[in-house]
């Protein structure tokens, strides 16, 4: 079985392609979505999902959100004993969500079409990857955010010739697409985005304003409040969506919270934000060599995007109101499990060819002269230009620079900025060329091949020998080895989780403990509720167990309704 996943930087979702169409499964919870979050409890055991969450807010310290930002680095955050990286936190996001599609299906997963941002980095790429081999699935494709998107709005379906933005606002990162449907083919344009502008920006835009409103130093703040705060402010930000005014009121501590906000203000707050939404729209248009005129469609995702300024924002610089009627936090993962039965064969669906494009120029570093004839080092030459259409391949010539020269060293670089230093380096293969023939005669052709698999191929042959020399970027600098993920693959096998079948315990439990933290008048009668519950579950009956878990969720419910 091949699932659907939109691994994504506040919640994630798995689903499948069925007789239906796209199907989402829930957790144990009942919910379709499971926060991406990983904590870690008293006991050592981990926590995926809303029971991390919760805890995220009682004990900061043992929780860990937002780390699809950090994919295809080598930062790495502690829990508990041990440090892990962003591919096995991620890892750990994906097996709780195979169990899950498991639970609904009765049958093994064995691979999985995971979504990814548009403007994700080869780097990236691969980490999404190892955080699929960490899990134990086989991950092929990837598939482009946005073009999940248009999948889930059956944008396949519409005449040729037409022509959508898609616009996918998360949690953590914005991506924009200009794709165009022709002779079963859905061709991406062009793609452009920013890796670290999301819904969490903001979240932190509205805590800055409270906090300077209510003359608090978010530094005086502990932990624990800040978390309750932010989790405030999170609510007050889905309901301005609907509400023109939003009164937030609670205790931090010793201190009162009232504070009000409406549209108009967090219009004002998240102007800069918008603004910054703006460069890689025009930019992606701009590369598509198309007018907005020229669009027939465009389509807003991401649970972000349920914030009336970006619908403004969009509509002003479109002329036209967006596609909305998909559930925004379920749009991509439907796309994704549309592409998961493509990639099946699924004989209910007619064949679609997806296009993805090399989201980055890649090139190598070159000398120039100037006017004095002085050589210049550092300068990137682009060899396949930003949104390239993959699977591309592209051959050009170099010479060296200084006469009895014995070798050329080619690097290769990725980014867009003229000087090398300002991109990120992939690799480097070192030549042996002739120095007694003259410059001219010492060519080396150069090609660049990247693949729909996100792996970048370079050849270089040394015109006078005939020599062929060859470097394979399988991976990127911070990204996993095969080594590597063996190793962690070991450690992740011994890791403590608790089983799928306890998690409403345990999520009920991690919400209990939050509002302990949050409501002291009520912390004995908490402690009295959790006592009951726990000896509950120490008797392994699953009848008993059920009840006290539904009279537990009723007196939560009378603190914080659900």
């Amino acid at each position: 079985m091949i699932v659907g996943i939109d691994l994504g930087t506040t919640h994630s979702l798995v689903g499948c392609y069925d007789g239906q169409g796209p199907r989402l499964f829930a957790n144990p919870l009942g919910s379709l979505l499971t926060p991406s979050v990983v904590g870690i409890d008293g006991d050592g055991h981990m926590l995926v999902g809303q029971a991390a969450r919760d805890r995220m807010v009682s004990h900061p310290a043992q929780a860990v959100a937002a780390f699809k930002r950090w994919m295809g680095s080598a930062r790495e955050t502690r829990l508990g004993e041990r440090l892990f990286r962003p591919e096995e936190l991620s890892a750990l996001v994906l097996r709780a969500l195979l169990a899950d599609a498991e639970a609904a299906l009765g049958e093994r997963v064995h691979e999985a079409v995971i979504s990814v941002p548009a403007y994700f980095s080869d780097a990236q790429r691969k980490a999404t990857r190892a955080a699929g081999e960490l899990a134990g699935i086989r991950v092929e494709r990837l598939i482009n955010e946005p073009t999940a998107a248009a999948l889930a709005y059956g944008l396949q379906d519409r005449p040729d010739g037409s022509r959508f933005v898609v616009i996918d606002l998360g949690g953590g990162t914005f991506d924009v697409s200009v794709l165009e449907m022709f002779d079963g083919v859905v061709e991406v344009h062009a793609s452009a985005g920013d890796n670290f502008l999301g819904g969490e920006d903001f979240l932190d835009a509205l805590q800055a304003a409270c906090l300077a409103d209510l003359g608090i130093e978010a530094a005086q703040l502990p932990a624990p409040q800040r978390g309750q705060l932010r989790r405030w402010l999170e609510a007050a930000k889905c309901e301005l969506s609907q509400q023109p005014e939003v009164h937030v009121a609670g205790r931090l501590g010793e201190q009162p919270v009232d504070w009000r906000i409406d549209q108009e203000r967090f219009a004002r707050l998240a102007e800069p934000l918008v603004q910054r939404m703006r460069a890689p729209l025009e930019r992606a248009m701009r590369d598509a060599r198309l007018q907005v005129e020229q669009i027939d469609d465009i389509v807003l995702v991401g649970g972000a995007s349920r914030m009336p300024v970006i619908a403004r924002m969009v509509s002003r610089m479109f002329g036209r109101l967006p596609l909305r009627h998909v559930h925004p936090d379920e749009a991509i993962a439907l796309g994704a499990c549309v592409a998961a039965g493509l990639k099946a064969r699924d004989r209910r669906l007619d064949e679609v060819i997806l296009t993805d494009v090399c989201p980055y120029t890649l090139g190598t570093e070159v000398a120039r002269r100037d006017e004095r004839g002085q050589l210049l080092p550092g300068f990137f030459h682009p060899i396949i230009q930003r949104n390239s259409v993959v699977p591309v391949s592209r051959e050009e010539s170099f010479w060296p620079v200084q006469e009895q020269q014995t070798q050329l060293s080619l690097e290769v670089y990725q980014g867009e900025s003229p000087m090398v230093a300002n991109n990120i380096k992939l690799g480097e293969l070192a030549l042996k060329i002739d120095p007694r023939l003259p410059l001219a005669k010492n060519e080396v052709k150069v090609r660049f091949t990247y693949d729909t698999n996100g792996v970048l191929q370079v050849e270089a042959t040394t015109c006078a020998t005939g020599q062929r020399h060859e470097l394979v970027l399988e991976q990127n600098p911070g990204v996993l080895d095969p080594q590597q993920i063996r190793q962690r693959l070991a450690a992740l096998a011994a890791l403590k989780v608790h089983p799928r079948e306890r998690q409403e315990n345990i999520a009920l439990l991690a919400r209990a403990e939050r509002l302990y933290e949050e409501h002291l008048p009520a912390r004995e009668q908490l402690q009295a509720w959790i006592a009951r519950f726990r000896a509950a579950v120490e008797t392994q009956d699953d009848a008993l167990i059920r009840q006290h878990r539904r009279d537990f969720e009723r007196a939560l419910d009378t603190l914080e309704p659900a």
